[in-house]
């Protein structure tokens, strides 16, 4: 089936007990069970397993084309659990453009069990090659990457990291499965804020892992979760499972709105670079066309006049909000050195835009109205 469809149905079964055709919330935190512990309808304790999350987990899984999900109570507890599941004294490879939350519990919290990182281009397979050369655990993707939307190319990546024996994770918030399915090109896990396009109205806070097979690091990760606790509430479980039916829909005007948005952006002269993959100009433009049905909402421009143009530009906005995240309804934009903490990564003069539902003729006019 086509992706429009499993969204809509996946995960959808009406209701055995009532023939509901909207999933039901289970909100229960406990399970009636047998006198030792015999299951009766196969669960025990919320923490470690509940229908509507089960339901949500399911869908998932079709969606990325995976064996099994975990979903968890946010993208940065998804990529945690991911991380702390590796072995003492691994060796990683993140990109060097990439959520900050990834590159801070590398540097804050892995280091303290050995874990060393290398920040490297993805886009530049050579380098990885490099970096790989001295031995590998596991490579971590953003595809495209956040705020500079570069692209990596991920069937190369796989073949990569397999040859020394690591696991290929791709960070696939960006894009969702609708766009790309990293683990059709050799990705072992996919990981998801399903905070962003999945929840679509920012109104919960989510994450996930897909997994290729079921294996050694889902087990091992669905342990840590278990053990660690980082679940999804069964009402947030809900909220996602809901967005999965919209999301194609949605993730089609989200491309649409942003293709005008680049477009016009392109050509004006205060603006010195518009990073979207679907501009011809990209670097990597190429590779996303080969791995991604369209090039998705996010985008980001770097304002000629450095820190203080870009919030000049940030400060005249009218149909943008200033504000983190991404994904939802509503367009956003956001200055991201200022909100990468004390020591950002992130060009000063690069705003990051998240395009919304609106008619792409006023989200065009209130940016040249910003720009002029």
């Amino acid at each position: 089936m086509r992706p429009e469809t499993l969204a809509v149905h996946a995960g959808a079964e009406p209701d055995a007990a009532t023939g509901a055709v909207a999933p039901p919330i289970h909100l229960s935190t406990t399970f009636a069970h047998g006198p030792a512990a015999e299951r009766i309808a196969g669960y025990e304790y919320q923490r470690e397993g509940s229908p509507t999350q089960d339901r949500f987990e399911a869908a998932l899984a079709v969606l990325e084309g995976g064996a099994a999900a975990l979903a968890f109570s946010s993208g940065m507890a998804a990529i945690t659990a991911m991380l702390e599941t590796l072995p003492n004294d691994s060796r990683i490879l993140i990109p060097d453009d990439c959520y900050t939350g990834l590159r801070m519990l590398a540097q804050d919290f892995l280091a303290r069990r050995g874990i060393t990182t290398a920040a490297v281009d993805m886009s530049d397979l050579a380098a990885v090659r490099a970096a790989s050369a001295t031995g590998i655990a596991l490579i971590w993707i953003e595809t495209p990457s956040n705020p500079r939307l570069k692209v990596a190319d991920i069937a190369a990546l796989a073949q990569i990291a397999h040859a020394h024996g690591a696991l290929l994770v791709c960070d696939n918030t960006f894009a969702t499965p609708v766009l790309q399915l990293p683990l059709s090109l050799g990705a072992d896990v996919v990981m998801h804020s399903t905070t962003k396009y999945f929840g679509g109205h920012s109104d919960v806070l989510g994450g996930a892992l897909i997994f290729a097979r079921r294996d050694e690091p889902l087990d091992r990760t669905s342990h840590f979760r278990y053990i660690t606790g980082a679940i999804l509430s069964p009402f947030s479980a809900w909220l996602l499972l809901r967005g999965c039916r919209s999301l194609p829909a949605r993730m089609a005007w989200h491309c649409r709105n942003a293709r005008a948005v680049a477009q016009f952006l392109a050509t004006h002269p205060r603006v010195e670079r518009v990073n979207w993959p679907g501009l011809p100009a990209h670097a990597n433009h190429a590779v996303a066309a080969k791995q991604m049905r369209d090039f998705g909402g996010m985008l980001s421009i770097e304002i000629r006049g450095g820190r203080e143009a870009a919030l000049g530009v940030a400060s005249k906005v009218k149909l943008f909000t200033n504000a983190t995240s991404l994904g939802g309804c509503e367009s956003l934009l956001e200055h991201r050195a200022s909100v990468e903490g004390e020591h950002p990564t992130s060009p000063q003069n690069l705003l990051r835009i998240s395009v919304g539902l609106e008619h792409p003729d006023d989200l065009v006019a209130d940016l040249a109205q910003a720009l002029a």
